[in-house]
């Protein structure tokens, strides 16, 4: 007898927890990036992500535990940022549960991993929109009631950062948390750009390798857009957006020689993934200083940097790569404000900066490792 109580007395705490969870979910209607609107049960509960490094805002607003309402996704972070991916398994091992299919930013999600997690919601890059229409995966997923969101930290970040924390927060039932980030974020990235706003800024001129180290052959960089924007934010004048339309693409050897910029920024990671043995810079979380420098002196040798204003002041930077996909960039703004104008931001402390958005929104530790400098930049 009390057994057959005990069992009832489960069961009812069971659905007593279904319903209350089912209580609090609704039906609302919102406006993705690509701008369609779209009805969700909210607050999700099983998303899939289209690209892994999606975590870097869920982490923000599921710090308890990030993993739990994740059940599908791209395996980049994985590849691009192991050593992200590692701080987060460690911490949390459910991450290494997850169904992760490959890809990259552009590629279509693996539909039949999606399907079979019977998602809430999949959250993909607005720039796989073409592919994905022309794939017929909106049609293919509405017709299973799983609905699709567009998000976008990469292709327009400087329009789109905002609205994709608070669409994160909004769906997550983290309305007020996301708006904490967002204050935090215009916050950090004022202390650059209002300062700046007070001076006759004289700009230095900026080229920004892109991905070094993943690509061979030279010299792919950014227009107006995503690091482009960042480096004009950060009081430097970026030199191939005159070249390239846009926000990527790539400019010849020659140009970058007669333009002679003074700074040289890489971007770049631990690709060892990618390119077993390549030239990239692997900068990131807990990055091995030494071996940081070694691989950055490479760039100042290659053909399109011979003679040029940086290589005579070895004024050569690498970036952290994973700013341009992630809600984090106001971080590599202040610390690019600092190369290019050190005296007027002597007090400004990038890695405190970061250390603070770790310690106030992140579940994982900080790691210094994110930016280096060649010996003697001048």
């Amino acid at each position: 007898m009390i057994v057959k109580m005990t069992f009832r007395l489960i069961a009812a705490i069971g659905l007593g927890v279904l319903s209350v969870q089912a209580a609090f979910a609704e039906m609302i209607t919102v406006t993705d990036i690509a701008g369609r609107e779209v009805r969700v049960n909210a607050p999700i509960q099983r998303a899939v992500l289209g690209e892994g490094r999606q975590l870097y805002m869920i982490a923000a607003l599921d710090r308890e535990n990030p993993a739990k309402r994740i059940v599908g996704w791209r395996k980049d972070l994985i590849d691009a940022d192991p050593a992200t991916y590692q701080a987060y398994l460690a911490k949390f091992p459910a991450f290494g549960d997850i169904p992760a299919f490959a890809g990259l930013e552009q590629s279509l999600i693996d539909i039949e991993t999606t399907i079979a997690q019977k998602p809430d919601v999949v959250f993909l890059n607005l720039e796989t929109q073409q592919a994905v229409d022309e794939a017929n995966y909106i049609e293919k997923l509405d017709a299973l009631d799983i609905p699709v969101i567009y998000v976008d930290f990469r292709h327009d970040p400087e329009h789109n950062t905002e609205p994709s924390i608070r669409l994160f927060g909004k769906l997550f039932d983290q309305e007020a948390r996301a708006e904490e980030f967002v204050t935090f974020r215009a916050n950090e990235i004022a202390r650059v750009t209002d300062k700046l706003a007070q001076i006759d800024l004289v700009r230095p001129k900026v080229f920004i390798d892109r991905a070094a180290g993943f690509y061979e052959d030279c010299c792919h960089s950014f227009g107006d857009g995503n690091f482009g924007a960042m480096v004009e934010m950060a009081g430097g004048d970026n030199i191939a957006k005159d070249f390239i339309p846009g926000t990527f693409g790539q400019i010849n050897a020659e140009q970058v020689l007669i333009s002679s910029p003074d700074h040289v920024i890489v971007t770049s990671a631990a690709w060892d993934a990618y390119v077993p043995g390549g030239k990239w810079v692997p900068v990131g979380p807990g990055a091995d200083a030494d071996l940081v420098e070694k691989k950055l002196e490479y760039y100042p040798t290659r053909p399109a940097y011979l003679g040029i204003a940086a290589q005579k002041t070895h004024a050569f930077h690498a970036v952290w790569h994973q700013f341009y996909n992630s809600p984090y960039q106001f971080v590599a703004i202040q610390q690019m404000a600092k190369w290019f104008h050190p005296d007027l931001f002597a007090d400004l402390d990038p890695d405190e900066t970061f250390r603070q958005l770790h310690d106030r929104f992140l579940p994982i530790d900080y790691q210094p490792g994110y930016f280096a400098t060649l010996a003697g930049a001048q």
